[in-house]
């Protein structure tokens, strides 16, 4: 018995049902059947010579013998990547990356990301799904994300975070509804409808407590997960939209929108990029940095040109 070394596919079955407290989870994760996630652990308890999962009618735990040996296999399957990621070339890497987006970032560096990730990972298939921050988080902790560019710092210690910069936010509306004259006051403001995004969102919360201190009688509220749509409604005059000013440069540009002289500042958004804090998960940590990479170049060149 003190001979054996248990093999990586061993370790990386053992950690997962460990980690996950279930033998059909485990197999999920690893594209295998539950009876062979059953028969690995077995065959490791008996070369062992002890017990290292308690199983209970409805739950798994860990003996105080599986809890060291959780300790040690995170550190063989981190080393593991390490290596991996060290010695293989990323062209040679192949498979997919589930990643959802804000569509803020679609809206400024996304593209420029996509085009250094196909150059760097030709391999690696990207499904990209947009969709509001709430939303996303929940989709990483369940597994259906592997990584996201989302509002953050997302705080949980199941999700590493990457800083990808912040946006300034601000109140904007089409020239049509809203004169030059300024600075405006948030009453004058507030007259007018106002469009942000959902009411599970950062924007939306921290405009519900501007609103609230201000004390001022409610305004109407419009609300959209979709950024193009509450562009649109604040080019057509339905309202002031509360949105990141780097988003809709180019309507800006082209005189169909325009930053209000306000009063009254929005908070700035901050964006992450997060996912499973995980040893195997090389793939997304190598995209979250080529995120932050890329976002930095961003800004760096919106704020030497004057655009942000």
């Amino acid at each position: 018995m003190s001979d054996f070394v248990p093999d990586l596919r061993t370790i990386q079955i053992f950690y997962w049902t460990a980690t996950l407290g279930s033998f059909s989870a485990a197999a999920k994760r690893l594209n295998t059947t539950q009876p062979a996630v059953s028969h690995r652990i077995a065959a490791l308890e008996r070369a062992f010579g002890l017990t290292l999962i308690n199983r209970l009618p409805r739950s798994l735990s860990l003996t105080p013998k599986g809890h060291e040996l959780l300790g040690y296999a995170e550190r063989v399957l981190r080393l593991h990547g390490e290596m991996v990621a060290a010695i293989t070339a990323p062209a040679s890497t192949s498979g997919s990356l589930r990643l959802g987006v804000s569509e803020t970032i679609v809206h400024t560096w996304l593209t420029s990301f996509i085009e250094v990730m196909g150059r760097t990972y030709p391999g690696i298939a990207i499904d990209l799904a947009v969709d509001v921050s709430p939303n996303m988080r929940e989709a990483l902790l369940r597994r259906d994300l592997d990584l996201a560019f989302l509002v953050g710092p997302v705080t949980t210690p199941k999700l590493v975070n990457v800083s990808l910069g912040h946006f300034d936010t601000a109140w904007i509306a089409s020239p049509s509804l809203v004169g030059a004259a300024g600075p405006i006051g948030l009453a004058d403001l507030t007259r007018h409808p106002i469009i942000t995004f959902p009411p599970n969102t950062t924007p939306y919360a921290q405009l519900r407590d501007l609103l609230i201190q201000a004390d001022l009688p409610p305004p109407r509220l419009y609300t959209s997960a979709s950024l193009s749509a509450i562009i649109r409604m604040a080019i057509e005059g339905t309202g002031i939209g509360a949105m990141p000013v780097d988003a809709v440069l180019p309507e800006i540009e082209r005189g169909q929108l325009r930053v209000l002289d306000a009063s009254v500042s929005l908070p700035a958004v901050s964006f992450v990029a997060a996912y499973e804090n995980a040893p195997d998960n090389r793939l997304s940590a190598a995209a979250a940095a080529m995120a932050k990479a890329v976002a930095d170049d961003w800004f760096a060149m919106s704020r030497h040109y004057g655009l942000s």
